[in-house]
């Protein structure tokens, strides 16, 4: 009975302990785990002061603003006007659950450069199924031009952030100046 007793007294204080340092963590989350201010996502300076979200898609916005897959069924060609990076996701995923506030975090942080969208593969299954979405998360990588990447899973934030830098940014950047 002893025994139980002080575990269950360190039980308790290991909670607490824990609970104290998520709180820390959250208020400074302008540098990364790894401490390296390139991928630390503080707000972009150009973006305004109202937080941006991810725009939610239906399966007829996605035709219109990403791809017509009905019009150009064997060639992706993307419509945008900016690049973009699309969350399939479903209400009841908690991995979905986990990576929903990174993209928050993007989505204000690459305002102007990259559109962050989420599609409901619940409501939305024919647009999962046109990207063979079987697992959730899948993150989308559409750049302006070439083909998109697809990333199954559930990343940390400066993993989203190297993606975005290196191959959407980077193939948007290079393709511009070639034209």
């Amino acid at each position: 009975m002893r025994k139980a007793t002080i575990y269950f007294i360190f039980a308790i204080a290991g909670l607490l302990f824990s609970c104290n340092q998520k709180s820390n963590i959250q208020e400074d989350n302008s540098i990364n785990a790894l401490g390296d201010e390139k991928t630390s996502l503080v707000k972009n300076p150009l973006a305004s002061d109202e937080d941006i979200k991810p725009i939610y898609l239906s399966t007829a916005d996605f035709k219109k603003k990403i791809w017509d897959y009905d019009a150009n069924p064997q060639e992706f060609v993307y419509q945008g006007e900016l690049p973009c990076v699309i969350d399939f996701y479903a209400d009841w995923c908690k991995p979905c659950k986990m990576v929903a506030p990174i993209m928050d975090d993007l989505a204000d942080y690459y305002e102007g450069k990259v559109i962050i969208y989420k599609v409901n593969t619940d409501k939305e299954r024919e647009l999962a199924s046109v990207f063979q979405v079987t697992s959730i998360p899948a993150i989308l990588f559409a750049p302006m031009s070439g083909k998109p990447a697809m990333q199954p899973g559930a990343l940390a934030k400066e993993d989203y952030v190297k993606i975005i830098d290196e191959f959407v940014l980077k193939l948007t950047t290079e393709n511009s100046k070639k034209i």
